[in-house]
């Protein structure tokens, strides 16, 4: 299943070496390797967005000490499709790419301080078999990374507070996607591990599920979703999730998992059912097997 990972590799969906420029007016490109086929222009077009308001959010500025591993930390990850997901939501039920893109790259901030913490201690040449995922490239000593990890977290919140309309017209959306994020790294998310899956909890992942639930949610809410369409993508996102997790780990016991990974997808384009059948061929592809 090596073709898996280069589709997958835990919640990540890899890049090309050139990223499509531009919205979601991109030609469809179908990669298919291993079983998994990715709409790789579309969601590259989202990641090229989300890079490029965080490269202006966070530049490298004074002072050096803050700003130097706070943009190395937050570009260092691998790209987590849980934000690429927000903005997919949003345009799914009507809303504009803009609108989503500064949740979406909070929650990609709120990935990479999650991934800072737990490749910490792992140095650049150990590697458990087990570990799929490539780890982060350490340049800072881990005082500086434990640090700046905790900082990129509310600096997260910050940039999505701050995009607020100074006229109110986005408020409760804003505010609404701030709770959903906060949730979903906080109390009723990661650490209190609700939405407890018997078959998911062997694979874990509490984490990416999480984000992924949270990312779809927050897209349909900024996009102006209605409380169904919010609660389905939200759904969606969390199976969306479990599949990630699933596939990297797919050439382990593959025979039941990939029985698992067919009853997620269907249970999450399921969820898609309600939405208009045209509109929803690009955020499908996340789940393809």
């Amino acid at each position: 299943m090596a073709g898996v990972r280069l589709s997958f590799s835990g919640t990540y969906l890899h890049r090309p070496s050139t990223s499509p420029e531009g919205s979601t007016h991109h030609k469809p490109t179908i990669v298919t390797g291993g079983g998994v086929t990715q709409n790789l222009s579309y969601w590259d077009s989202i990641h090229s967005d989300i890079d490029s308001h965080l490269k202006k959010a966070i530049p490298i500025r004074e002072p050096i000490s803050v700003f130097e591993p706070m943009h190395h930390l937050t570009f260092a990850p691998p790209k987590t499709t849980a934000s690429a997901l927000c903005v997919a939501a949003c345009e799914l039920v009507g809303g504009n790419r803009e609108d989503a893109i500064v949740a979406a790259s909070a929650i990609h901030l709120m990935h990479a301080a999650i991934y800072t913490h737990d490749h910490l201690m792992l140095t650049d040449s150990v590697q458990s078999e087990s570990e799929t995922e490539p780890k982060i490239r350490h340049r800072f000593g881990p005082n500086i990374e434990l640090l700046t990890g905790d900082g990129i977290f509310p600096f997260g919140i910050e940039l999505l507070a701050g995009s607020m309309d100074p006229a109110g017209e986005n408020s409760d959306k804003i505010l609404s996607a701030i709770i959903e994020i906060t949730r979903a790294i906080g109390s009723q998310g990661m650490v209190d591990g609700q939405d407890s899956d018997v078959e998911f909890d062997q694979f874990g992942g509490q984490t990416r599920r999480c984000l992924h639930g949270c990312g779809a949610a927050c897209g349909a809410i900024l996009g102006g979703g209605s409380h169904e369409e919010i609660e389905r993508l939200r759904r969606y996102g969390v199976y969306a999730g479990k599949l990630q997790v699933l596939l990297s780990e797919m050439d382990r016991n593959k025979g039941s998992r990939l029985q698992i990974a067919e009853k997620w997808r269907a249970l999450a384009l399921e969820e898609l059912e309600y939405f208009d059948s045209k509109k929803i061929d690009q955020i499908s592809t996340i789940v393809k097997v």
